[in-house]
């Protein structure tokens, strides 16, 4: 509930606050100062259930949250309607690591076929005033086939 409720109060701060949305948060370099470029993928199937849980996955990779917790979220859109199936902490060691969100949604977001998933990196960081402000590391827009969990 809590992931939610960070996740829900960094898209308020998303939208209330462009300037801080679009800058780019400090970047690590590697050993021989080659920059180490955060990254999102969306795997390109998911599965729904009978009860209307659908799973998306993919991968994601950053190197550092030293300066706050970093999330992996994702939506599905159909159509006109989208809605949030999940978001978790992300690890960030610098390595590829796989995330996975479920999340019962209502039709007709919940059949199977075609579909688009929106995912992104986003990282709370604490602001001017001390409240968390988000930063958006990277996004990942893709479509996917919905088929039936087996």
């Amino acid at each position: 509930m809590r992931l939610r409720l960070a996740l829900a109060l960094g898209t308020l701060l998303l939208a209330a606050t462009p300037d801080a949305a679009t800058a780019a948060p400090a970047r690590p370099l590697d050993r021989a100062g080659v920059l180490l470029a955060d990254g999102l993928t969306v795997d390109g199937t998911g599965t729904v259930a009978p009860d209307g849980t659908v799973t998306l996955s993919g991968t994601y990779r950053c190197a550092d949250d030293s300066a706050g917790a970093v999330f992996v979220s994702s939506s599905l859109v159909r159509q006109d309607r989208s809605t949030g199936i999940g978001g978790t902490r992300a690890v960030c060691d610098g390595r590829v690591r796989a995330w996975s969100h479920s999340g019962v949604v209502e039709e007709p977001l919940q059949r199977a076929g075609a579909a688009q998933v929106r995912a992104a990196l986003m990282q709370l960081a604490p602001g001017p005033m001390g409240l968390p402000l988000p930063g958006v590391r990277a996004t990942e827009e893709a479509d996917v086939e919905l088929g039936p969990r087996a």
